[in-house]
């Protein structure tokens, strides 16, 4: 079975995709323009489906947990960075990669800071 589901970003850039065209598959109209998403469309596959099961929980953390079969701790820090991604968000720079980044002299300092406080 193949995921049918939107891709979030632009696999070439990473940018944020939109919808340009719309068809019926029983008439085949078209609509063309440019259409926003929705925004749990465009989560990331592992965060759909952390929001699909959060909702067939009704939002019970508990239960949650018991079907990913990890601590609460780790369900809870889950659904915070699944509620960061839909707000939009920047996810926290990974420290070890902005040091590697300024120790190969990609960035100098001052960006190495910026980044580290989530800039």
């Amino acid at each position: 079975m193949t995921d049918s589901s939107i891709p979030p970003k632009c696999p070439s850039c990473g940018d944020k995709l939109i919808v340009v065209k719309l068809q019926c598959n029983s008439c085949d109209t078209e609509i063309n323009g440019e259409f926003d998403l929705c925004p749990v469309c465009t989560l990331e596959r592992d965060h759909r489906e952390l929001f699909d099961l959060f909702l067939e929980a009704r939002g019970n953390l508990k239960q949650v947990q018991r079907k990913l079969g990890v601590s609460y701790p780790t369900v809870r820090l889950r659904i915070e960075d699944m509620f960061s991604e839909l707000r939009g968000d920047k996810p926290p720079q990974d420290s070890s990669e902005v040091l590697k980044k300024l120790s190969n002299g990609e960035i100098d300092v001052d960006t190495a800071l910026k980044l580290l406080a989530g800039e």
